[in-house]
């Protein structure tokens, strides 16, 4: 049988197999608010047979948006525009869905990758960045303005407010984002943490914020709603963040209440040397997995069905996250249970759909 499509749980959260949809930025919001864009980007991936599928990252605040089209979640009135999405998807599909709550930091104030990702002066309509210390993320970016302990506190209530409205939103699952040099992960490095406080210099100050930003979402939630962190599980560059230390990180998660951790990588520094390649970053999410025992997700040019069905055979990762391979072919899971002689959800409306040699793929 194959373990690629086994239930699992993240937490109090039943998943009906092990594949998931990783976040996908669209940078397609109008203020912060839902298109129509995410009416169908989001309703198209919903009907692939994964089990869970994470909404983009959005921001917890105006200022935390890695650009001005950034979905948000910081009022109600940005909730209100997520709802009749959520409604429409549980109305036709069982995915579980969750939200990725996110702050750029740093890496704010930016163009949409498609007019060049340039970061975005206020002078040109663009905002003052953030950051654990005043260092730019790469030559040529303004200085981010370092946070103080209101600027901090703020931060963090953004967070749990975002939390609170993502529950009333009757979504699953809050992934809390720390990977990819966004604010979180600034804190988490010594490459962009330089603060002489209690919030920068050793592991455990480099953790202390994130860990309270985590612990504000948690408290924020009830206990059925599940709630983990995306890591990015090094840096790729000499000094910096480490897996030894996002080790230390999961474990201590773990022990606050996360529910899952979801393993990625790099994003701080635009010195990083990635080795890419297929599974590149499962060891990661392999080694975290080992040493703190927490449910784990693994990502990383995952883009096979038998690929993906021998990182969970062999205990790498308790489940897998798609991105690219998703958008590239939204039927994704269909093809892998096809291929893996397993069964997948899908609407009645495409029953017919299914090949004759395939005749019992979706278990109608």
């Amino acid at each position: 049988m194959s373990q690629l499509f086994t239930p699992y749980a993240l937490g109090p959260l039943a998943l009906a197999n092990r594949i998931t949809i990783a976040p996908m930025c669209q940078y397609s919001a109008d203020n912060g608010l839902a298109t129509d864009w995410h009416m169908i980007h989001l309703g198209h991936l919903a009907l692939s047979g994964a089990a869970l599928l994470t909404l983009e990252a959005s921001a917890v605040s105006p200022e935390g948006r890695i650009s001005a089209r950034d979905l948000g979640l910081w009022s109600d009135q940005h909730a209100a525009a997520l709802a009749p999405i959520v409604a429409a998807v549980r109305r036709y599909a069982p995915i579980r869905l969750g939200i990725q709550l996110g702050h750029a930091g740093r890496k704010a104030s930016t163009q949409v990758p498609w007019e060049g990702g340039a970061q975005v002066a206020p002078a040109d309509g663009g905002w003052q960045t953030l950051a654990p210390s005043a260092v730019p993320h790469t030559e040529g970016d303004m200085a981010p303005l370092a946070l103080d302990a209101a600027g901090m506190r703020k931060v963090v209530d953004d967070f749990a407010a975002a939390a609170r409205r993502s529950h009333a939103l009757g979504l699953d699952l809050i992934e809390v984002h720390a990977a990819h040099g966004y604010l979180l992960h600034q804190f988490l490095s010594p490459l962009s943490n330089q603060r002489g406080d209690q919030y920068g210099g050793s592991l455990e100050n480099r953790m202390r914020f994130p860990l309270e930003v985590f612990a504000a979402v948690r408290a924020a939630v009830p206990a059925s709603m599940a709630v983990g962190v995306r890591i990015s599980a090094t840096d790729w560059v000499d000094g910096g963040w480490d897996i030894e230390q996002s080790v230390a990180l999961a474990c201590v998660l773990r022990d606050a209440g996360a529910d899952f951790i979801h393993v990625s990588s790099g994003g701080l520094s635009p010195k990083q040397q990635i080795a890419l390649g297929p599974n590149y970053q499962i060891p990661f999410a392999a080694r975290i997995k080992a040493a703190a025992g927490m449910p784990t997700i693994g990502v990383g040019l995952i883009t096979g069905a038998r690929q993906a069905e021998d990182i969970i055979a062999s205990g790498q990762a308790d489940a897998v996250a798609l991105a690219r391979a998703m958008l590239f072919d939204p039927r994704w899971p269909w093809h892998a249970a096809a291929e893996l002689g397993a069964q997948v959800s899908a609407p009645p409306q495409y029953w017919r759909s299914q090949p004759r040699e395939f005749k019992n793929l979706f278990g109608n």
